[in-house]
């Protein structure tokens, strides 16, 4: 499958900057995507150098011992895969970027954010460009995929699978290395029972406010260690903390962040859902939807930091997604129904928000105005613009 927008986003971004750092889970595609890359590379300079280091290869990690060292006379483009094992390395690519003769490029890919791999938004300053890389999403699929994709998830091996159960086995083994090898490999000392519990737990709030001392009180610990498993999960790009909105208004408002896995396979797989008809008749059924379609939309608005938001008031009025782009102020509001209607809670954040317009994300593929300013538009409709 070719990723001709992410393809464009490295080719833009190399036009700006020398490194070139594409973060996303384990297993979603940024090898498949790097090794595109340098084949497009190669067909479009036949004579360029192309040199490849995979860090999860003890020889290869042997080898960046010493980076500097073994670095300093590469020349073309240099793939460096795994990056959050070695984050030592930065200052020596800004020393290498830094040199006047120095014509190299860097692609470096890693499985966690910037604020797990230490050093490399400082020591690159100026440098560097980051591209975050999902799971797929469903511009990406053919259109009567969308429900598959909504059961298994994004990621390749699970979506691709061949049957529902070989890509149920997938996501149950991904969760478990993921807990006991790549969580231990980012230097993270959680014993992985007390993580994949607290993981299960955090399924039960998809979709909701947060509430750390409610959380803490189940699992016996403090407040602050359960703020930095989810700051953990949240920089492995299993969850997305989604922050409030607060407006200069007189109303009481939500200052805790909702929760929201990221990609929905690893969600159902949490919650023991296996297949379509147990997913119909699962009381998280309508959260499930919810999270699958904001994912979709906040990828399809490529909304970045700073840009995206939910709002709501205590007992009176909520949106379950708030996008500041373009200047314009753009609300969503999620909801697994065929029918689709204007409630008094959306009159109140079209108002109080100053909103340009709100949109009623369905399961649907119509698309129709409901109210002045607000339109119902079906996610296959969405996604197909």
């Amino acid at each position: 499958m070719q990723r001709v927008h992410l393809l464009q986003s490295i080719a833009a971004a190399f036009r700006i900057n020398p490194v070139i750092a594409l973060l996303g889970p384990r297993q979603c595609g940024k090898t498949t995507l790097a090794r595109q890359w340098t084949q497009k590379q190669l067909k479009e300079e036949p004579g360029k150098s192309v040199t490849y280091f995979d860090l999860e290869d003890p020889t290869d990690l042997a080898k960046l011992e010493n980076p500097k060292l073994a670095l300093q006379n590469l020349a073309g483009l240099v793939v460096i895969d795994e990056i959050q094992r070695i984050p030592d390395l930065f200052p020596a690519l800004r020393v290498l970027v830094d040199r006047a003769h120095n014509k190299s490029r860097f692609l470096i890919l890693g499985s966690a954010s910037r604020d797990l791999i230490h050093q490399s938004p400082e020591t690159l300053a100026g440098r560097i460009s980051f591209i975050e890389i999902s799971p797929f999403s469903g511009s990406e699929v053919e259109a009567g995929s969308l429900e598959k994709l909504w059961l298994r998830g994004g990621f390749p091996k699970s979506f691709l699978a061949k049957t529902t159960r070989q890509s149920c086995d997938w996501r149950k083994d991904y969760v478990s290395t993921f807990l006991e090898r790549d969580i231990p490999a980012l230097g993270i000392k959680i014993p992985a029972p007390m993580l994949r519990r607290f993981w299960m737990m955090l399924s039960h709030y998809h979709g909701q406010l947060f509430n750390a001392s409610e959380l803490g009180n189940s699992l016996s610990t403090a407040d602050t260690t359960v703020r930095r498993y989810l700051d953990i999960l949240t920089g492995t790009f299993m969850v997305r903390q989604l922050t409030p909105w607060w407006e200069n208004i007189r109303k009481r408002q939500v200052k805790s962040p909702k929760i929201y896995f990221r990609d929905t396979g690893i969600f159902h797989t949490l919650l023991g859902i296996s297949d379509t008809p147990s997913l119909k008749n699962h009381p998280k059924l309508g959260a499930s939807w919810e999270g699958f379609a904001l994912e979709e939309t906040l990828r399809l608005y490529r909304a970045g930091e700073g840009e995206a938001y939910f709002w709501a008031t205590h007992n009176e009025a909520e949106l379950d997604l708030l996008l500041m782009k373009d200047g314009k102020r753009v609300g969503f509001e999620f909801k697994y129904t065929d029918s689709p209607r204007v409630t008094k809670s959306m009159k109140i954040s079209l108002q109080d928000l100053c909103l340009d317009e709100l949109k009623i994300i369905f399961p649907g593929k119509e698309h129709f105005p409901l109210a002045e300013k607000i339109e119902a538009v079906g996610l296959y409709n969405l996604l197909a613009r």
